[in-house]
């Protein structure tokens, strides 16, 4: 049974709570049905992108034994069937059906239906080709974010929604630079991951610098933005000042990746106290700005509004 749960990447659920920035940013917290409807587009991504892992899993259970620790999943070492698995899939996205069936609006299904079939193809040609395998992973993060807005009927800023996906490329970017110093082999690089020998510490280090850069960039477009309407009109621009955590969370990463304490971007945010704290700090100082203290923008208007 523990093999199955395994299979099923319980740790990489995490990557779903960007279901919930909607709820946030869409100034729902306080609806009991919103926050209810979240909740349950949360367990439909995680059924839909364990679907997802099991099916990837499957497919790369040969490459995973080149790996000094993918060799130690379920299918890999040989815990757990291909047969066994192949059935975890299809239960999975029944489940996932059903749930969007019986409790989510149709526009949520659309975007739950392209998330598998990117993540499907992802598994099966695009994770072969050099700068889309990440480019795709940091879709399938937006898909998450518009999956949570649909779910309550929110409207997500375009510029929120090309941070997220910034944001997503700096990280994959960043697993990638993990990836390539713990194989450091390669001939071993080529069998688990041929895609992995073109990308050197050199580019990737560049890559890094540019998506860590626009990231940063982005956030401070959405937060400054005035050209739409927002729940949070008078609050939003005060987000500039969560900056600073904004800066040391993206810098504290990259120094991470760089001093190759972790194996990816979950491995970081679980094991690392100081990048966890940045972001649940951040977490926190958002929804104080955003619904705690509306009066902030008005003490302050030289910093948040331009002049007259």
């Amino acid at each position: 049974m523990v093999n199955y749960l395994r299979l099923l990447r319980p740790a990489d659920w995490i990557k779903n709570t960007f279901v919930f920035a909607a709820l946030l940013f869409g100034r729902q917290l306080g609806n009991r049905h919103a926050v209810a409807l979240s909740l349950l587009a949360f367990v439909a991504f995680c059924l839909a992108s364990s679907a997802g892992y099991v099916l990837n899993d499957i497919l790369d259970r040969n490459r995973d034994r080149l790996h000094p620790t993918k060799k130690d999943r379920p299918l890999a070492c040989g815990a757990v069937s291909v047969g066994s698995a192949f059935t975890m899939v299809a239960v999975l996205i029944a489940l996932c059906v059903i749930l969007c069936w019986l409790t989510l609006p149709p526009a949520f299904w659309l975007t739950v239906g392209i998330y598998l079939a990117l993540t499907w193809t992802y598994s099966l040609v695009l994770k072969h080709r050099m700068l889309l395998d990440v480019i795709v992973i940091a879709i399938l993060f937006v898909m998450r974010a518009i999956g949570g807005a649909e779910a309550i009927g929110v409207e997500v800023s375009p510029w929120l929604l090309t941070c997220t996906f910034m944001l997503c490329l700096f990280l994959g970017f960043g697993k990638r630079r993990c990836e390539v110093a713990m194989i450091d082999n390669t001939h071993a690089m080529r069998g688990h991951r041929p895609t992995l020998v073109r990308y050197t510490p050199d580019l990737l280090t560049h890559l890094l610098s540019t998506s860590a850069g626009v990231t940063i960039i982005t956030f401070l477009l959405y937060t400054l933005d005035t050209t739409r309407k927002s729940p949070f009109e008078a609050t939003k621009q005060n987000l500039i000042f969560t900056l600073p955590l904004v800066v040391y969370g993206v810098y504290r990463y990259a120094m991470l990746i760089e001093l190759g304490k972790g194996t990816g971007p979950t491995d970081l945010i679980l094991k690392d106290a100081p990048f966890l704290l940045a972001v649940l700090l951040w977490v926190l100082s958002a929804c104080a700005i955003l619904y705690g203290f509306p009066q902030l923008g008005a003490a302050l208007p030289g910093l948040t509004t331009a002049p007259g």
